[in-house]
């Protein structure tokens, strides 16, 4: 009640006790009820925790690997070209690096002539503690028959970073390889 002649609230202390109850309680549910919606909320919108794999993730782009061998030793351009992500990039020897898909297919096209059988094997896979990247290190021979005489051979190695893409296969993002023979010219040691 309102006092005219003063112009003050006139509640009895009773009235006010049980006022100041109800809004002390009504805050308690609010917190509560924000408290449980928040955890509600974390619960379903976390991404559940990841399990990495290292030995799934070696086999798989091992896998990867040596299927991206059979199609340079079959000579299927196309095929070998499926095998790099978007954005990737080539460092060939003796060259600039290539990371545009037609000078891709140019390099490869160049290399893979009818003369020339290419085949490469997987050795040590490295896989990123997140599972998204990995690189592997492997050997590669290539043999190219010559008009008279003995094919030429040559050996070599190479190291491929890897990374998961969102269907889950593994596609190169950087490529590179190099000769073990002694540069054309060069003196043995």
């Amino acid at each position: 009640m309102i006092d005219i002649i003063t112009g003050t609230d006139q509640i009895p202390a009773s009235e006010s006790r049980g006022g100041a109850k109800l809004v002390v309680g009504t805050l308690l549910i609010a917190v509560a009820v924000a408290a449980a919606g928040g955890a509600y909320w974390l619960k379903t919108h976390q991404k559940p925790a990841t399990v990495v794999d290292p030995q799934a993730i070696v086999a798989a782009v091992k896998a990867a690997d040596t299927q991206w061998s059979k199609a340079a030793e079959a000579h299927n351009i196309l095929d070998v070209m499926s095998f790099y992500a978007e954005g990737a990039s080539i460092l060939p020897p003796n060259a600039e690096m290539v990371s545009k898909t037609p000078d891709m297919r140019k390099v490869w096209t160049d290399m893979l002539t009818p003369a020339t059988t290419l085949t490469w094997t997987p050795g040590n896979v490295e896989v990123a503690a997140s599972g998204e990247i990995a690189y592997d290190q492997g050997f590669y021979l290539m043999t190219t028959k010559v008009a008279k005489g003995k094919p030429a051979l040559e050996r070599g190695k190479y190291l491929t970073v890897w990374k998961k893409q969102s269907d889950g296969s593994w596609k190169a993002i950087a490529d590179m390889w190099s000769s073990d023979m002694p540069a054309a010219g060069a003196k043995k040691k």
